[in-house]
């Protein structure tokens, strides 16, 4: 007990100081905005930071914005940001010194002079990639993962890091280390997760471009539940070197890394400018397909395949009438809409994204609690990984007349055999195929779906883990998705929503409408996705449904 004791008092140190950095970070930030001001008084943050990315990158570009301006007027705001909803783990002092040398070279990169905020797993040399584990604190990264890399070339600056909930595996943002982020257009709901503080931080204007990661939804999420746009691209087209994962080495659910920013052009851009000849020289397993203009910029009608509901997760009032207004609009803007039948996603989730990504039985999942004190925000998938086999066989066969879902998710978590784990990545690139040729069958260019939303109330993700049904669906599958606000929940939604009911009427689904409830005037958001390596093509549709 004394050991045990002696042990838990230096882990609370440790997070002492982590948040004692924390703390030091922002008097940093609010020191360098100080000074700022005092020596140039006449500067207005506040026409700064209204600017879209396009056109302030013109302005830094041009000169007629110098790069110390748009950089203050944006740790000012991320200061605001941070005060409010606690999104930024720490300031990246470097960022100055950085700004200072952009003065005084050619204005050389797309994002010349662009602050940029990064999420706490990707790498930025000198500070920790936490994932939210005290273990791994003090332990600096030697170096920038490549995508920081390739933003410092192009001119960016890179200026703050971002939460992220413990492990990643989860879309709330919290952890024990820096505590919840909050949601910055209600503080009581989840700005969703795992790229939480990028979503709060992006959401509520104090970064202009955001860099996250997607296992699940990870970057959909926070976009959807902050109101702003982000894309998961397919998991190959930007480098992932320096990048922590969630469950490092599961090859069964595609990880990507991808922008969030306030409009689908800002995305463009970032996207221009990360698949340059940089990224292609520093990590060669990417694909060298540099950003193809003529997709993104082609105004030809587009065969849209679309459906309502994944007939898993049944879609809040808000989601459906989302997905019906938007439909109406791109028929109406003259593009051909094709209803799509999608069958088997309890199959899909169950058997190829929890099996998938727990094919160990969780045992890699546990170690990396290991040590910790707090095993929070991952719902039950900490405490299932961690029972023995028999007890899992055990609740599986013991629910199944009862709660079937449950049951599904502790059969999904057995240990499988190398022999099993092939079959399924077979099975896997099968359903893919399936997939793609019901796709083309139909002749379809891309495909409108539902994205959860309104955003839910604080410590509801950890209890709905079911719910990322309509996101990770295109992880299992790996094909570019982004989203895009559409539309904001309305009385009338709220009043629908007393007869939710959900397709399995189970505690999840009790547990759902109570998370959507209260939501009025929150945004909803649509999912734009297309086929592998067609990012342009599904940010030309996603600009398509931002316009209308």
């Amino acid at each position: 007990l004394l050991l045990r004791w002696r042990r838990r008092r230096a882990l609370w140190r440790k997070v002492a100081e982590a948040q004692e950095r924390q703390e030091r970070s922002l008097v940093r930030m609010e020191a360098a905005v100080q000074r700022f001001r005092e020596q140039h008084p006449s500067v207005s943050a506040a026409s700064i930071v209204s600017l879209p990315l396009p056109e302030l990158a013109k302005k830094l570009q041009d000169g007629s914005l110098p790069p110390d301006h748009v950089f203050y007027a944006y740790v000012g705001k991320a200061l605001q940001l941070a005060t409010e909803t606690n999104c930024i783990t720490e300031f990246l002092q470097e960022s100055e010194n950085q700004v200072r040398k952009a003065k005084l070279v050619e204005k050389q990169g797309l994002l010349y002079g662009v602050p940029v905020s990064i999420k706490d797993s990707i790498d930025c040399q000198g500070h920790d990639s936490t994932l939210g584990f005290i273990k791994n604190l003090n332990k600096p990264a030697a170096e920038d993962s490549v995508v920081v890399q390739v933003l410092k070339r192009q001119g960016a600056i890179p200026f703050v890091k971002t939460n992220v909930p413990q492990s990643l595996i989860s879309y709330d943002c919290k952890n024990l280390i820096f505590g919840q982020t909050r949601n910055p257009l209600l503080y009581t709901r989840t700005p969703g997760g795992s790229s939480g503080g990028e979503g709060a931080l992006v959401g509520g204007g104090g970064s202009i471009l955001g860099i996250g990661t997607d296992v699940g939804g990870s970057l959909r999420f926070p976009a959807a539940f902050c109101g702003i746009c982000a894309i998961k691209p397919t998991g190959k087209r930007l480098s992932k070197r320096g990048i922590m994962a969630g469950v490092a080495g599961q090859k069964a659910v595609a990880a990507a890394v991808g922008p969030l920013a306030k409009d689908v052009e800002s995305l463009a851009l970032c996207l221009r400018a990360l698949l340059s000849e940089d990224m292609f020289s520093l990590d060669s397993t990417v694909p060298p397909l540099p950003f193809n203009e003529e997709v993104y910029s082609s105004t030809k009608p587009l065969r849209i395949g679309y459906y309502e509901t994944d007939f898993f997760t049944m879609p809040s009032p808000a989601m459906r009438r989302a997905v019906r207004q938007t439909k109406q609009l791109l028929e109406e803007a003259g593009h051909t809409l094709v209803p799509f039948e999608l069958t088997n996603v309890d199959y899909v989730i169950f058997n190829y994204c929890v099996r998938g990504m727990f094919a160990d039985g969780g045992s890699s999942f546990v170690k990396k609690f290991k040590g910790e004190m707090e095993k929070g925000g991952t719902g039950m998938f900490f405490w299932l990984a961690k029972a023995p086999q028999w007890l899992k066989t055990l609740l599986s066969w013991t629910s199944k007349p009862f709660v079937p879902r449950l049951s599904s998710i502790i059969r999904s978590m057995k240990e499988n055999t190398v022999d099993e784990v092939w079959s399924l990545h077979q099975e896997i690139e099968d359903f893919c195929h399936q997939f793609i040729a019901q796709w083309k069958k139909l002749n379809l260019d891309v495909m409108l779906c539902p994205m959860l939303g309104p955003a839910l109330g604080i410590g509801y993700p950890a209890k709905l883990s079911v719910a990322v049904s309509y996101t990770m669906l295109y992880n299992a599958l790996d094909f570019p998705a982004g989203v895009v606000p559409v539309t904001l929940v309305t009385d009338e939604d709220e009043e629908q929503l007393k007869g939710y009911k959900g397709y399995y009427q189970d505690w999840w689904d009790r547990t759902l409408a109570k998370a959507f409830r209260g939501g009025v005037g929150m945004p909803v958001a649509v999912q734009c996705v297309a086929l592998p390596w067609q990012e342009e093509l599904c940010l030309r549709f996603m600009k398509e449904v931002e316009t209308l």
